[in-house]
């Protein structure tokens, strides 16, 4: 029996994923008659509280098409993409069972594959072992407060040197997470990874494609929009909560961390806004360089029809 196809829209940010999104659902639904609900693969949308700093779709965009995945959880909560990729293969598993459609978008590369591709979701269906990796994570931290961050590379190196030597670009939280793996299963993080998931579903997946200084112009200007939509008071609200990125990983994100540096004094305003410009179009390269890796991925204008 053939599975079915999941359409997956990708591509760097500010690249009009959303709007490709809705109007490929309304000529979706327009021609089947179908409903047609979306998943989002963005790896801070998920997150309550920060609408505006994480570019959520709009509650008129958000009332149109039932979305998943947005606006969902808690700034303190934990959230990873072999979590992302089990659940929402659930969703989609379900979905389809309900004659509707799902379609995925969303720039998140890791979210992306590990929903398409699989990844071995190591103790997410069991809280024990989940509550040692939490116990086991915070005697990592103090491990880096007292000997500093090469030292846990270097536990890296000697535990696990395939994780370290596909890391393209070093990042505390991934070098932390395959260090508890290890620690509390015995098996490196690679070697889980490497057990393949069933997927139920085929997957067409399209990213969208521009010269890079339109995607540059749209991004410097889309920043401007979302500080004159109220980014800094967003932040700032959240600062006053006794939130912060140095705490909260659901806020160390571009855009978010630069705002927090505002308003902690360490940079002008005007420093602020050209460094969320900056880094956002360095955020946007490393994802271009992420798709441009996979080869089942069908790069598009923005302008252009999906037809399912």
């Amino acid at each position: 029996m053939a599975k079915p196809t999941v359409i997956v829209i990708t591509g760097p940010t500010a690249s009009g994923k959303t709007s490709l999104a809705l109007g490929t659902a309304q000529n979706i639904e327009d021609r089947t008659g179908k409903t047609v609900e979306i998943i989002s693969a963005d790896s801070r949308q998920v997150y309550k509280h920060i609408p505006i700093t994480t570019a959520q779709p709009t509650n008129e965009e958000l009332s149109r098409f039932k979305h998943h995945f947005v606006n969902k959880l808690e700034l303190d909560g934990e959230f990873n993409a072999g979590e992302f990729g089990s659940q929402a293969r659930i969703l989609i598993d379900k979905l389809f069972s309900e004659g509707k459609i799902p379609l995925v978008v969303g720039g998140s590369g890791l979210y992306v594959n590990s929903l398409v591709y699989g990844f071995f979701e190591i103790g997410s269906d069991d809280k024990q072992l989940d509550k040692k990796f939490k116990a086991k994570r915070e005697e990592i931290y103090k491990l880096k407060n007292e000997k500093g961050f090469d030292y846990l590379l270097d536990e890296l190196k000697k535990n696990d040197p395939e994780t370290f030597g596909k890391m393209k670009e070093i990042k505390e939280r991934r070098v932390i997470r395959a260090l508890e793996v290890f620690y509390v299963t015995g098996i490196p993080i690679s070697q889980h990874q490497s057990h393949k998931i069933e997927i139920n579903f085929d997957s067409e997946m399209y990213a969208i494609q521009m010269e890079r200084s339109e995607l540059y112009a749209g991004i410097n200007n889309r920043t401007d929009v979302m500080l004159s939509n109220g980014m800094i008071e967003e932040i700032e609200l959240l600062k006053n909560r006794g939130y912060h990125y140095k705490t909260h990983n659901s806020l160390n994100t571009v855009g978010a961390r630069e705002i927090f540096d505002y308003l902690d004094g360490l940079i002008t305003k005007e420093r602020m806004t050209e460094l969320i410009k900056q880094n956002t179009r360095r955020f946007a390269k490393r994802q271009m360089t992420w798709f441009r890796r996979d080869e089942n991925i069908r790069w598009i204008a923005k302008e252009f029809e999906i037809k399912a």
